[in-house]
């Protein structure tokens, strides 16, 4: 998997309708930021840290 997003896509394959928003970018990066996932026990907790 990783060698599929390994490579920069070049412009004309790019299609723009799919292209994402900075704003969702933002969000996702932000948002991956502020998850932590804790074990204890065989368990897991998921915690948003905003």
């Amino acid at each position: 998997m990783q060698k599929m997003y390994s490579e920069t896509s070049r412009p004309e394959r790019v299609n723009k309708n799919l292209a994402p928003k900075e704003e969702t970018i933002k969000f996702l990066l932000d948002y991956s930021k502020a998850l932590s996932v804790i074990d204890y026990n065989k368990m897991k907790f998921e915690a948003l840290l905003n």
